[in-house]
């Protein structure tokens, strides 16, 4: 169990220094670290990625850097995304999950070794900001991850946010997606969920969140971005070897044997 609280102050650390990334962590910590079943990893990852956006966010709320054109803009998308993404996650084996969330390791990999974008970009057409928090929502079902390495970069490239107001923002949008999938996710959850190790892993996931964003104004953003691809790099790898062979196991078409009827 000391590996899951450790597992979860990374979890914490990772979203304050960085803004993303941390709920990420979450299901690979559940499953590998603590045993759980990956399905009602993914349910309970939900609630601990919520519980600690939305704690980060309060502090935001009170120094006025939400955005709340944003948060409509892209939030309701987002929520028929979730809802769309769950249905198909419980349509979906768990060997697949996993495999569809290395893949999105591997994805957010690549985009945290380029710097994060800076300054102001001119917004995009209202239709791109609608697909991408679409997007982010059907990821949110499925795998059960916030999102927030690709809502960021989308409120700065595509509706042309300041960093700090988007980091504020990005973190209401991973709250309420969370929220939902996990809303849609629990009864589905097999065997109940551990409310226990929700509010454990939470909370040390907030201390750490708090813990992160101070530590966040003394440490270089870049080399922490590069770093933590690096990792991401080496664990999805290895879900990606562990999971492949069940996916492909559980999604072969079954031989069908013809019998002869003949006496």
């Amino acid at each position: 169990m000391i590996l899951a609280w450790l597992g979860a102050v990374a979890i914490g650390l990772s979203l304050g220094l960085l803004g993303s990334g941390g709920s990420i962590l979450t299901v690979p910590v559940l499953v590998y670290l603590v045993g759980e079943d990956p399905k009602r990893a993914i349910t309970e990852s939900l609630a601990i990625v919520g519980l600690i956006a939305l704690v980060s966010a309060l502090s935001c709320v009170q120094q006025r850097r939400i955005d709340g054109r944003a948060v409509l803009l892209f939030g309701l998308p987002g929520l028929l995304g979730t809802s769309l993404g769950t249905a198909l996650g419980h349509a979906l084996p768990a060997a697949v999950q996993l495999l569809i969330f290395a893949a999105v390791m591997l994805i957010a990999a690549t985009r945290m070794f380029r710097p994060a974008p800076a300054g102001h970009a001119p917004p995009r057409p209202g239709w791109q900001v609608l697909l991408a928090g679409l997007g982010v929502g059907v990821l949110t079902g499925v795998v059960g991850v916030g999102g927030g390495f690709l809502i960021l970069p989308a409120l700065v490239l595509l509706l042309g946010l300041p960093m700090a107001r988007a980091v504020g923002t990005s973190l209401v949008l991973i709250a309420l997606n969370a929220a939902l999938g996990f809303a849609l996710h629990v009864r589905a959850a097999p065997g109940g969920l551990h409310w226990d190790l929700i509010a454990l892993l939470g909370g040390i996931g907030v201390l750490g969140s708090l813990a992160g964003s101070r530590l966040s104004r003394q440490l270089s953003q870049n080399a922490l971005r590069r770093s933590f691809a690096g990792f991401l790099v080496v664990l999805g790898t290895y879900i990606l070897c562990t999971s492949a062979p069940g996916a492909f196991a559980q999604t072969r078409t079954p031989t069908v044997q013809v019998t002869s009827l003949r006496p």
